[in-house]
Order: structure tokens, then sequence, then C-alpha cells
């Protein structure tokens, strides 16, 4: 059974595509390869083209008939949500619209969403389950959930059944060394601390020490990308057995600040971490962390990889041996 994959070449779309091979399906892997990497594709065909390309999507569609999406591809970064907001409608809403519509148009009616814990904004002091308000507080969160309402839509009109997963930072890489994480320019918190501790950069800017937390810093929930996309499958098989639209959300219930990870990063590798303290981010907010235990009690998901020296441990194992370019 063929499952389209957009953002398959990207970091989390190529660790779902691995996952989804050994789960005994075949990933078509949808990319433009405008942030993702063709050596990322390894578990299944590759088909390049821009999800703005509704031709190109038919064509897709009808030449391997996937019994369900796993849509991952979109732009993700915070600063430049905050800076070019219609770069990220344009491309996470309408490029989604498209997709939906063609997946609609070709009876794939099954589909699995990437969503994230930044559809919820600012909510100080409390814990995000699936029911906290969405507040987002740039247009990379505002997007997301505009395709969520959009699946919304769909199902009402259409029958599309969907499972949304919103989750929260993502971190390590595949233990095996196959894939990982590589982005162009590289903005995530632990890879970056990662090209610190190895020379590959000047030093980690820690961007606000004045949050209104316990260390001055920002405070997230870290869940390793291999349990994500066990997930992700996991929603896959939910649907694929009729139990219909749901959302889930994806973190461990425990929160790191930034210069907790730091102390951690410099236990596992034991290796300083150059860093300096910069002003805050416009639209970061101070605490994301997730109170929900639906994904386990429903979906029988364990993060048994998400311990925060586990992600790092993975994740430096993959920057010294593993990155695509080299």
């Amino acid at each position: 059974m063929h499952v389209l994959v957009t953002g398959g070449a990207g970091y989390i779309g190529s660790h779902a595509c691995k996952a989804l091979k050994t789960a005994g399906y075949t990933p078509v892997v949808f990319d433009n390869l405008s942030t993702g990497w063709q050596d990322a594709v390894k578990f299944g065909p590759f088909e390049q083209g821009d999800l703005l390309d509704r031709k190109r999507l038919d064509e897709v569609f009808a030449k391997w008939q996937p019994v369900a999406v796993m849509h991952f591809a979109a732009l993700s970064q915070v600063g430049e949500a905050m800076a070019k907001p219609g770069l990220y409608w344009r491309n996470n809403v309408e490029g989604s619209l498209t997709l939906i519509e063609a997946a609609v148009a070709a009876g794939c009616m099954d589909f699995v969403f990437s969503s994230t814990c930044a559809t919820y904004g600012e909510h100080d002091n409390v814990v995000l389950d699936e029911n906290t308000p969405q507040e987002p507080l740039n247009a990379y969160g505002a997007s997301k959930r505009a395709v969520e309402n959009i699946l919304r839509d769909f199902e009402a009109a259409f029958g599309l059944k969907s499972v949304i997963f919103r989750y929260f930072n993502v971190a390590g890489a595949d233990p095996e060394g196959e894939v990982g994480e590589h982005h162009r320019p590289e903005t995530h918190l632990i890879p970056v601390m990662l090209e610190a501790i190895d020379g590959k950069r000047p030093g980690l800017t820690i961007h606000g020490t004045d949050y209104d937390t316990p260390d001055g810093t920002c405070i997230r929930d870290y869940v390793h990308v291999c349990d994500l996309v066990d997930a992700h499958v996991a929603g896959l098989q939910w649907l694929r057995d009729g139990k219909g639209s749901r959302v889930f959300n994806l973190g461990t219930g425990q929160g790191f600040s930034v210069r907790e990870v730091i102390t951690a990063a410099g236990h596992v590798t034991n290796l300083e971490v150059p860093c300096s303290e910069g002003p805050r981010r416009a639209g970061d907010a101070t605490k994301l962390v997730s109170g929900s235990t639906r994904a386990g009690e429903e979906l029988g998901w364990r993060p048994e990889r998400s311990t925060m020296p586990q992600m790092i441990a993975d994740a430096w194992r993959w920057h010294k041996n593993g990155h695509y370019d080299r």
C-alpha cells in the first residue's frame, strides 16, 4: 500500500518514511527539495513537485493511487513567519488546500496532518491539551490552525477523515544513522547547539533571558523524532481501522528550559557549549508543555526515546557522522 508523504525529504518526513516502510507501507515522497534533501529519500519512490502545482499532484495521485496522505511539507520558522507572513499563508495554507482538494478528487480519504503546539499561542502556567484554546502568536501557528479548519470543512463536505498531530519540539535522529536533522540554515536549538560545540558556528545565542521561568529562558517540551513518527504510523492505522477524525498532542509532559538543554548537552558530549545572551525573538511563547494523555490512551503511544540525554546523544551521533552534504 502506498502512502503519499509530502515533505518526505525533510527531517521529520524522512523518519516517517522509514517508519512506514518498517510497518509494511511504501512511502511515496512528494517534495520540492526547497528545504529537504534527496539523499534522505531512501525508503520508497521520489516524486519532485510543489504543493501549489495541482496538475503535478493529480499526476502523482493517479500514478501511485495512495491509500492515505501524510502531510509534513510546510515552512516552519517562527522568526521568518513574523517577518514574512504572506509567505507562510501562501505556502502552508494554499499549498495544503491544493493537496487536500487533489486527495479528495482522487478518492484518497485518509489524511494524517503534521500540525503544531504553536497553534495554542501563549498560555502562562497552563499545560496544554487538545481542548486548550488556539490563539497562535505568529503566521506559522496561524497557518497550521487554518489547515486544521480546512480539514474539518472537507470532512463535513466530502467525508475526508484526518488525524491531526499537534506536536512540541522535535529532536534527535534515527539511531541507525540512515536519516537525521539538517536544515539550511539551521535554526533549531539542539542542532545549533551541537554546531557551536563542534566549532561549526561561533556560538549559540540564547534568545531571551528575562522570561517568567525559573532561569529566565523559554521552556519547551521535547519529543524524539522516532517516537513522533511512530505516532504517525499509529494515527494512520487509526484511520485505516475506520475510527474517524481525531486530534492528538504529541509531547512528553516534561518541559526543559534553554539553559537546561545546554547543560544536558555539555554532559552528553563532555564539551563546553559556547553561548551568549541576546534579546527575545518576536513570536516566541514563554512555555509550551503538553498536558495530554490522549495519544497514550487511544493510540497506545509511548515516547520511549524521548529523554533529553537520548535525544542529544542521537542528534550528536548524526551531527558527527551523517550529514547529507558530506
